[in-house]
């Protein structure tokens, strides 16, 4: 089972890979560690190394928490006034909280997405 196999379709893949799960079986870890991918599924033997997401997950986390943060800051701004500190001390947490925490499930989805179309690098 070396070969990648795109029988899974990519819906099904990708909500496997955001729940870094292996995108084929959906059983064994795709990660070993937060973003250290695993050599191979546990379950089904999926080798993971040709599954490169490289840059990214870090440009689309960067897209979508910035699509949360911006706003944000607008909004308490047009709406509170609040003094720059204040707003530092709120959006520089939030960013930093958002990423981190979505960086690992967005790098399994753009993952899985390339299993589910048969790119290989």
């Amino acid at each position: 089972m070396d070969t990648l196999d795109t029988s899974t379709n990519w819906r099904t893949a990708l909500l496997r890979g955001w729940r870094r799960k292996c995108p084929r079986c959906g059983e064994g870890a795709m990660f070993r560690g937060y973003l250290s991918i695993a050599e191979q599924c546990s379950h089904c033997d999926l080798p993971f190394e040709p599954l490169r997401a490289d840059d990214a997950p870090a440009y689309f986390t960067i897209a979508i928490v910035g699509h949360v943060v911006v706003p944000g800051l607008l909004a308490l701004e047009t709406y509170a006034h609040p003094p720059s500190w204040v707003q530092a001390a709120i959006w520089m947490p939030v960013t930093l909280f958002m990423t981190l925490g979505l960086l690992p499930f967005i790098k399994g989805a753009v993952m899985a997405v390339i299993y589910s179309s048969n790119a290989e690098t």
